[in-house]
């Protein structure tokens, strides 16, 4: 009997009642035994918010206004509860289903409708993602509006979450690889190295259930498949990288550029953002120097892409984020705009996955496979003179500073941890996202210039208030700021808009201090936006984690007061 999408939700409801992490773990993996093979892939997915498997470009490309209309013509949608739901919640999907359960013509329907199973709510939602071109707008409201009309309060609830990708039941993507190695019984180890090389949970919980762990021994990379990058946690010195690591270092530029995921296949190259978005289109010099330079039959290698002025130093961030989303008449922007590769990383190589390889070898491996493209600046070593002369030279090209790799570094897709060190001169900026934001006064009356910061907790999902700032953006960049923030504005207070938190900025800030004014207990002084982080994702922001460590990190060197 095809599994009900209601039994997904009412299981996400179960999730979202308790915080025992292994209760969750239990219902989760519990739940997974019971689906067919073609039910799992999508519903692991759904679990974590996401409409489609982590590599796939399908996107659905519906906002928050594209819904509030959906929902209004559905049934008789109450604002003003929705309003007062979204204040107690915080939730848009919950604040949903607080509005339909009262809604006399959604329990008229109730009576009548067909269980919604989860292939129709994959269907429904791969024939959204698909309708592009003219009069698209209409036909994903028409094919939202005939998904939403069958589900049941408790089931739009989740729909919503899935559609907006604010799924925040608690069940994050570590537990869930911790489940599917309950329900198949393999370690957690191996699920993890699973999720790296084939780059989505789902396809590893989809592989264990069609083709057992023999399945998941076999698993490999898919070049045009992008897999998850490794991430860097900090350093705040040279000198700590080199006593973390302990040993000689192998230090290179932190480019002010964009990352990027090369894929090369008999001859013909793709390049992948830091988002895991395809964007080939848009960098054609870039692909057409793989294509020559790089002769190997398949390849997944990594890289920075920089844009340099005639003096060869790197021009500001965003007008570098224009090449990424430039798809018409790319030719002559990239004459504007020309683009630098910096090849750094190598984790494929002809059928053969290279990321269990110490990072020397695999450095090694690039050199004699990168042509006559450069790779990023690097010496090796364990003196904190020669490193910090080294920093200074990067800085004084205008790059952000060094990043730290341990000799002997395996690459672990999608993990973050401390075989890899970034090193900046400055107190670290914070990726944080906006979740408000308030119209201005005076010149900046009518636009959304005032914006409030949230740092991500990773237990919940929440975006957790650190501050606000009007400071940083240029006249243009508010104008469109405003833009995309009107796009995803779920409610207004006065002149307060709240946002769906999708957009994520650079905030540089002179110190955090503690206030009692915030959720997060913390605040940062003098906070300034130093550019939109169009590579980042939401799920990329930093922690409140991070924040409260940075927070008590500045203790070290000065007193700290006692309010309490």
């Amino acid at each position: 009997m095809p599994a009900s999408f209601k039994s997904l939700s009412e299981l996400l409801e179960r999730i979202e009642a308790t915080k025992k992490r292994l209760e969750i773990i239990d219902l989760t993996a519990n739940y997974l035994k019971t689906l067919s093979p073609e039910e799992i892939l999508p519903a692991t997915n759904m679990m974590v918010g996401r409409a489609f498997p982590k590599y796939s470009q399908k996107s659905l490309d519906v906002n928050w206004s594209t819904l509030t209309r959906v929902l209004e013509r559905t049934s008789q949608f109450d604002w003003t509860l929705f309003r007062q739901a979204m204040a107690r919640t915080g939730d848009v999907g919950s604040a949903t289903k607080v509005v339909l359960e009262q809604s006399p013509a959604k329990k008229q329907t109730q009576l009548t409708e067909q269980t919604l199973t989860l292939t129709e709510v994959q269907r429904s939602l791969g024939a959204i993602a698909q309708t592009s071109g003219s009069g698209s707008r209409t036909k994903k409201e028409r094919l939202l509006a005939a998904l939403l009309s069958q589900a049941t309060p408790v089931e739009a609830k989740y729909l919503v979450k899935i559609l907006t990708g604010e799924m925040r039941t608690g069940l994050h993507e570590g537990l869930m690889e911790q489940a599917v190695a309950c329900a198949f019984n393999v370690s957690v180890k191996e699920v993890q190295h699973a999720s790296m090389v084939l780059g989505d949970i789902g396809e590893v919980s989809s592989t264990l259930k069609i083709h057992g762990v023999e399945g998941l021994e076999k698993a490999g990379f898919n070049v045009f498949r992008p897999v998850k990058l490794m991430l860097a946690q900090t350093a705040q010195t040279v000198n700590e990288a080199l006593t973390e690591q302990r040993c000689k270092t192998a230090f290179e530029y932190k480019y002010d550029g964009a990352r990027v995921q090369i894929h090369l296949q008999n001859g013909s190259a793709e390049v992948f953002s830091r988002r895991l978005t395809n964007v080939t289109e848009s960098l054609p010099e870039i692909v057409e120097t793989v294509e020559t330079n790089i002769k190997a039959k398949s390849a997944i290698i990594e890289g920075e892409v920089v844009a340099l002025d005639s003096a060869g130093y790197p021009i500001a961030f965003q007008h570098l984020m224009r090449r990424f989303k430039r798809t018409r008449d790319v030719a002559s922007v990239s004459k504007k705009i020309p683009l630098t590769l910096y090849l750094f990383d190598i984790l494929y190589l002809n059928g053969e996955s290279l990321i269990a390889l110490p990072y020397l070898q695999r450095r090694q491996i690039l050199v004699q496979n990168a042509g006559e493209i450069a790779l990023s600046k690097q010496i090796v070593t364990d003196k904190t003179e020669e490193a910090e002369e080294f920093l200074k030279e990067a800085i004084a090209a205008g790059h952000e500073g060094l990043m730290a790799k341990k000799l002997d570094s395996p690459y672990t897709p999608g993990r973050r941890g401390k075989k890899w060190l970034k090193i900046k001169t400055i107190l670290e900026p914070l990726d944080l996202v906006i979740a408000a934001a308030e119209y201005g006064y005076g010149r900046r009356k009518g636009w959304l210039s005032d914006y409030y910061l949230g740092a991500r907790d990773p237990e919940t999902g929440e975006f957790l208030s650190v501050g606000k700032t009007f400071k940083g953006l240029t006249d243009v960049e508010i104008i469109e700021m405003t833009k995309q923030l009107k796009t995803s504005a779920i409610v207004q207070e006065g002149h307060r808009v709240i946002v769906m938190p999708k957009i994520v900025v650079e905030v540089a800030y002179n110190e955090i201090q503690k206030s009692p004014k915030y959720k997060s207990q913390m605040a940062l002084r003098f906070a300034r936006i130093s550019r939109i982080r169009g590579d980042k994702t939401p799920q990329e922001a930093d922690t409140i984690d991070k924040v409260r460590e940075i927070y008590e990190r500045q203790f070290r060197i000065k007193g700290k007061y006692n309010t309490e």
